[in-house]
């Protein structure tokens, strides 16, 4: 069955080649564009973009500036969040009919924080061939000159805009062993950095603001001190922000234990167990399965 969707891909149905500049099979092309600089796209995008039969875009007046600065011609029709419910059946219909669709977003690669994996599902679904065109992403080019542990990471997006669903959206991730990429909006940037110190204490923390553009800055400090990190930031553009693993804990099992017991004669066993993980940075499944043996042995 995978030899069969090979061969699909590489040789589906086309469309008139005298419409085109250059000859592309039938299907939807997942391209990159750039993220910022427009020098950011390759040779094989401009291509597609070029050759399809329309360009599915988030904002038809932003694509349009990509497709002036390289001459690119194609139609363009919107497909964002809010008008996906009869713009979806609209594309795959072309895409069944044997038409090459291009699908961009604002920026970087498509469904990363941008709407689509719908239509690549339903795609699937209708045995129409789907094709990278990649490029630029903010998070892997954010990841790339951070600095910080790249062997593992995790791309969680944007946080919830709620102060308790943030917490609670926090909380859930802050004992992943790997590095954690967030996008945020410049309004939001203080309010998320501060909510992180809560929750992910003393980690390492990049601010990457405006990348590939001509005001791209980065700000490294440490969540256990914010107000020099505070200072350094321009609230202004697009920014990731990346976040450290957890530390392996480094205490003995004596300090271990010891703060445990403290914690424990006024607490329980699933407080003390937080507050000994946050302070020794060590993960809290094992603080927690510590508490309890030292709680069973003292009963």
């Amino acid at each position: 069955m995978a030899w069969l969707v090979t061969m699909v891909s590489q040789g589906g149905k086309t469309t008139s080649g005298a419409k085109r500049k250059a000859e592309l099979t039938a299907g939807l092309y997942i391209v990159a564009t750039p993220i910022g600089n427009l020098k950011d796209i390759t040779y094989r995008a401009v291509e597609v973009l070029k050759s399809a039969d329309a360009i599915a875009c988030e904002d038809t007046r932003h694509t349009a500036k990509l497709c002036e600065a390289y001459g690119i011609s194609t139609p363009r029709l919107a497909y964002h969040d809010h008008n996906v419910a009869h713009i979806r059946p609209h594309i795959l219909e072309r895409l069944e009919s044997g038409q090459a669709i291009a699908l961009v977003s604002d920026g970087g690669t498509p469904l990363i924080s941008d709407p689509g994996y719908k239509l690549v599902r339903d795609a699937h679904l209708a045995d129409i061939p789907v094709k990278t065109i990649p490029g630029a992403s903010a998070a892997i080019a954010a990841l790339s000159i951070a600095g910080l542990a790249s062997d593992q990471f995790l791309f969680a997006g944007f946080a919830p805009s709620k102060s308790g669903q943030r917490t609670s959206y926090f909380e859930k991730l802050k004992e992943i062993q790997a590095t954690l990429i967030f996008y945020e909006a410049p309004s939001r940037v203080a309010q998320t950095l501060q909510a992180m110190a809560k929750s992910f204490g003393a980690r390492d923390v990049v601010v990457a603001r405006e990348l590939t553009k001509t005001y791209e800055t980065q700000v490294k400090g440490n969540l256990s001190d914010l107000d020099p990190l505070m200072e350094a930031i321009t609230f202004k553009g697009e920014f990731v922000i990346l976040i450290a693993p957890p530390q392996s804990v480094t205490a003995s099992q004596e300090v271990i234990d010891a703060m445990l017991l403290t914690h424990l004669e006024k607490m329980s066993v699933k407080e003390a167990a937080s507050e000994t993980a946050k302070a020794l940075n060590m993960p809290r499944r094992e603080a927690y399965g510590r508490a309890l043996a030292l709680k069973k042995t003292d009963s």
